[in-house]
């Protein structure tokens, strides 16, 4: 027997899904704090209320996941077999707005860097990652 779900009930289960705070964004976070940087979280006067936000340094970094805004060439960014006529558009939109939003945040002059997911497993790369975009010395002090 299938389960299928009013359109009421598939709303509510999307309304679940957070925006902030999730594992990925949680990991970044405190990788880019034991780093010895500090930031600001999502700035609503910033298009697309970015993740964190470093103003002194004008940098921002988006961690993004891999299913959610469709990271090319991932195995964990397949469009799901049912329903495609709901979740290719879907999907598409989010894609197409997360490239109007690194475009206008870098027309403000933002420099931005997008970490995936599935980025975040490694933490060594992660960190090394993060560090150079942000200004890590070769010795490991901050810039």
């Amino acid at each position: 027997m299938t389960d299928r779900l009013s359109p009421q009930a598939r709303s509510r289960n999307m309304q679940a899904i957070k925006a902030s705070g999730m594992k990925p964004e949680l990991i970044v976070r405190r990788v880019t704090h034991a780093l010895g940087y500090r930031f600001r979280l999502h700035r609503h006067d910033l298009p697309g209320r970015p993740d964190l936000v470093f103003p002194s340094r004008h940098k921002i970094i988006q961690v993004y996941g891999c299913f959610w805004h469709q990271h090319l060439n991932c195995p964990r960014s397949n469009v799901p077999k049912s329903r495609i006529e709901y979740w290719l558009p879907k999907l598409t939109r989010n894609a197409d707005r997360d490239r109007r939003t690194r475009a206008a945040l870098k027309a403000q002059g933002w420099k931005v860097l997008v970490i995936w997911e599935c980025q975040t497993r490694d933490a060594a790369k992660l960190k090394r990652r993060i560090g150079a975009f942000l200004g890590e010395k070769a010795d490991g002090t901050i810039k």
